[in-house]
């Protein structure tokens, strides 16, 4: 059996013992978990297996795509261009990218879209799959659709396109790509392995997901918002293990690292702007994440949230800190900060369980480290 490595301070240790059990009792393959408190990474344990032939150990350097937990990268860039001047999250998403003010969109403002309410969770016109590879076609087809809802202060997950929306208005802004800025500005910054858009020489290091998780399509309405905005396009939980979906742009969905590089990343918001001695924005942009900006049952996941800038925030389902931000990825992956106890807690793993963000053995893990933070 590939064993648990990496380091632990002793008093994160029951975190090894964790994924430890998780691994003896097949509920993980391979995972990673690391912890970053008041801007030391305390925790770094990787351990399992990257295939199911159980032939491959998950080492230091292995990489999984982290599905959703993608979008809190795109986050930090969004906060550091409000910090610089060049974004307001209160104007118009037309002010950045005239287009799209197009069939009644011109009310939508870039806090809408950063709180999954601009009403563009899906696409309208079907899609391939492959077609997520096509950025400009995606974003075209954005621009010219009609909003599935008006009121802007209720969310419904967008699940894919918010990477689009996202990464235009970056794009818009500072005549790049988001995974261009994000790499250069922030990833190489802090020497964190993470990326948006795979190397091919990378592919060697890629853990493949497992396990083909049901999303309940069955039992939704077809003509439901939940069912328009998962299956445009459905997408296969396996697409992240074929070289298109590696190789393309989807900031809401195809990152690539593991929790190290997750958790360093992320304690920019948990030490309110800063990280590893540099400073991304200020500790004013850092509180902005904790402003609602849309709350109450999200249209796709059917479930009671509350949306700051892009971060999930405590809330009836999800009870964290008053001071928490959150987010997790398809299959299981998750990461946890907390302001007030300057803390970010990252589970990356390779065998994917029913969940659109996150699921229990994440929180399991951020709820062993928050107690070892209090203690």
């Amino acid at each position: 059996m590939a064993g648990v490595e990496g380091f632990v301070r002793e008093r994160f240790a029951p975190l090894r013992a964790q994924l430890e059990q998780n691994l003896d009792q097949g509920r993980d393959l391979g995972a990673s978990v690391a912890v970053v408190h008041h801007g030391e990474l305390v925790c770094d344990l990787w351990g399992g297996y990257r295939d199911v032939e159980r032939t491959r150990a998950w080492d230091r350097d292995t990489i999984v795509n982290v599905w959703s937990t993608t979008k809190t990268m795109t986050f930090v860039v969004i906060l550091m261009l409000v910090d610089q001047g060049l974004l307001d999250v209160n104007e118009r998403v037309a002010h950045y990218w005239p287009e799209f003010a197009a069939s009644g969109k011109d009310d939508v403002e870039v806090r809408h879209v950063l709180a999954h309410s601009s009403g563009l969770s899906g696409w309208q016109i079907p899609l391939t799959p492959e077609t997520l590879a096509d950025w400009q076609y995606c974003v075209d087809a954005l621009a010219a659709q009609e909003p599935w809802w008006t009121d802007r202060t209720r969310p419904g997950y967008h699940a894919l396109t918010q990477g689009y929306l996202l990464g235009e208005i970056v794009r818009r802004v500072t005549g790049e790509s988001f995974a261009a800025f994000f790499h250069r500005e922030v990833a190489q910054v802090l020497d964190a392995d993470f990326r948006v858009g795979l190397r091919d020489e990378d592919d060697a290091r890629v853990a493949p997901v497992t396990s083909r998780t049901d999303l309940g399509l069955d039992a939704l309405e077809r003509d439901s918002i939940a069912y328009r905005t998962l299956t445009s396009p459905s997408l296969d939980a396996l697409y992240p293990n074929q070289r298109w979906w590696r190789a393309a742009e989807i900031p809401a969905a195809n990152g690539h690292g593991n929790a190290r590089s997750v958790a360093i990343i992320q304690q920019i918001i948990a030490n309110r702007g800063e990280a590893n001695g540099h400073r991304f924005f200020s500790s004013a942009t850092a509180d902005r994440v904790f402003e609602v900006q849309s709350c109450g049952l999200d249209y796709v996941l059917g479930v009671d949230l509350n949306f700051g800038l892009g971060y999930g925030l405590a809330s009836a389902t999800i009870p964290l800190g008053p001071r928490s931000a959150f987010w997790g990825g398809y299959g299981g992956s998750v990461i946890v900060t907390d302001q007030d106890l300057e803390l970010s807690v990252a589970y990356m793993m390779n065998k994917m369980e029913v969940g659109l963000i996150g699921d229990l053995r994440g929180m399991e893990f951020i709820t062993t480290a928050v107690m070892a933070a209090l203690s």
